[in-house]
């Protein structure tokens, strides 16, 4: 296992739309297990790869935030396929450490996700796993949650995020 290095809101990879992933490997099973220890290192519930500058459809959330190895989810090229009701609530991102900002996301949402062996499956996360599904997928399409925002507010936390990485 290995923490990688999270890149940080201003690097240009974040804003890559990610490249499908292709037959499994042992690489990707190894990318798997740093992308989960460093989402634990740095408190996150999920990371995608393009956070750590890897530029391929390939996600993970723990909600449980390592208390519970049944809730790993990977997400492996998925897209959205259904979204129910709206809920409202805070939302950090681990490229944009420190901030955290109200937004408003599905209540309840069903995505198609891929296997390691390739075959398609559909899952539904609803509050917390919802929230988690619509970033990490915004991260593999190049989005980042603050783009949400109108230019002032975007503004406004961006120059929040400079003088807090100033401080540091």
């Amino acid at each position: 296992m290995a923490v990688r290095e999270v890149i940080h809101w201003g690097d240009p990879r974040l804003k890559i739309k990610s490249a499908d992933v292709g037959p499994w490997t042992p690489e990707l099973d190894q990318l798997v297990t740093d992308l989960f220890e460093t989402a634990l290192v740095e408190d996150g519930v999920g990371i995608a790869a393009p956070q750590i500058g890897i530029n391929l459809n390939l996600a993970v959330i723990d909600c449980s935030c390592g208390e519970d190895p049944d809730s790993k989810i990977i997400l492996i090229n998925p897209t959205i396929v259904k979204e129910e009701g709206k809920q409202v609530g805070p939302e950090g991102c681990l490229s944009i450490p420190g901030i955290h900002e109200v937004l408003e996301r599905p209540q309840r949402v069903t995505i198609r996700n891929r296997k390691k062996d390739g075959a398609w499956y559909e899952l539904v996360g609803e509050d917390l796993l919802a929230r988690a599904f619509c970033h990490e997928i915004d991260h593999l399409r190049g989005r980042l949650f603050v783009e949400y925002f109108g230019p002032i507010k975007k503004k406004l936390i961006q120059r929040k995020f400079i003088k807090q990485l100033q401080v540091v």
